[in-house]
């Protein structure tokens, strides 16, 4: 089976931010609901990623008004276009992080999102397997219902 690579999706490339960049600016980007997450470069290399989350948490905490180097959130996790979306998904599952941003050869080019990522992925069944005895309920007359009733 031929798994799709990340280069072959359509990965988002919001403009790169710098470390100095002020979060004011950085916030009315993350307000187009095409833009997942930014990207802080310096010298071309990505040392951080700003969310929206990450400005909620400054607007909760403070009113100050820092540059993005004080929000956002490195080190950051990088995939390859060369990687395969299952291997993205996982990448994204096991670090906890809902976007990518994309690297090649130490160059940025894009984000890719969990959103993005959705359409590709087989759905799986959930599967739960009971280790203690079923529910058991109690019914408005005193008796005693299980999950199979």
């Amino acid at each position: 089976m031929i798994e799709t690579t990340v280069e072959s999706v359509d990965v988002r490339s919001p403009p790169p931010l710098t470390t100095e960049t002020p979060v004011s600016e950085a916030a009315q980007y993350l307000r187009r609901t095409d833009v997942p997450a930014l990207t802080v470069l310096e010298d071309e290399s990505v040392v951080g990623i700003v969310t929206e989350s990450d400005i909620v948490a400054l607007v909760a905490e403070t009113d100050d008004r820092p540059a993005v180097r004080e929000i956002m959130s490195a080190p950051v996790t990088t995939i390859s276009p060369a990687a395969t979306l299952t291997e993205a998904a996982e990448t994204m599952r096991t670090n906890g992080v809902k976007q990518l941003p994309v690297v090649s050869d130490g160059i940025y080019r894009g984000v890719l999102s969990a959103r993005t990522l959705a359409p590709y992925l087989p759905r799986h069944r959930l599967e739960i397997e009971w280790e203690d005895e079923p529910m058991r309920l109690e019914a408005a007359d005193g008796q005693e219902l299980t999950a199979t009733d």
